[in-house]
């Protein structure tokens, strides 16, 4: 575990209040939470970048009733078994549907599932999310069970 650390940060005024506003509206408790998820984020898309090993969710939502579309979804999620790991499916109305991928492996792997399967006919909305399997981003390191943190 590495020591928590603290650093000073020069900022415009208006900026940060955007920011203070931006932070208050998700909930954090403070500034360093925020900035410690930016940073996280940002570190998640370079390992996106690099294409090495990720994990994320593909998430679509479709009318089932399209034709061909559930035989062409099952044709692209049996050459992505390996990055597949789980499926949610849940019949939403009489005609849609919205399905869940959890998917690991290669970032350009991933990509290419998830941009095949958005790009389907009949498939009204999809999205990929990323994010990381924690291997190379740090945890919050330095916190308390109190909640405070310590400086050096």
């Amino acid at each position: 575990m590495s020591e928590l650390i603290r650093f000073g940060v020069s900022i415009d005024g208006d900026l940060l209040e955007k920011f203070d506003k931006q932070i208050e509206k998700k909930g954090y408790k403070n500034r360093s939470e925020a900035i410690r998820d930016l940073i996280r984020d940002h570190l998640v898309e370079e390992e996106w970048a690099k294409d090495e090993e990720i994990v994320g969710t593909i998430t679509v939502v479709y009318d089932h009733h399209t034709p061909d579309l559930n035989q062409n979804m099952t044709h692209i999620q049996h050459s992505f078994t390996g990055e597949i790991k789980s499926v949610l499916h849940i019949h939403m109305d009489h005609h849609n549907c919205l399905e869940v991928l959890v998917v690991k492996g290669q970032g350009h792997l991933v990509q290419s599932l998830a941009d095949q399967l958005i790009a389907l006919r009949g498939i009204k909305h999809g999205k990929l999310t990323m994010t990381t399997t924690g291997e190379a981003i740090p945890s919050s390191a330095g916190h308390h069970a109190n909640g405070h943190e310590h400086s050096h």
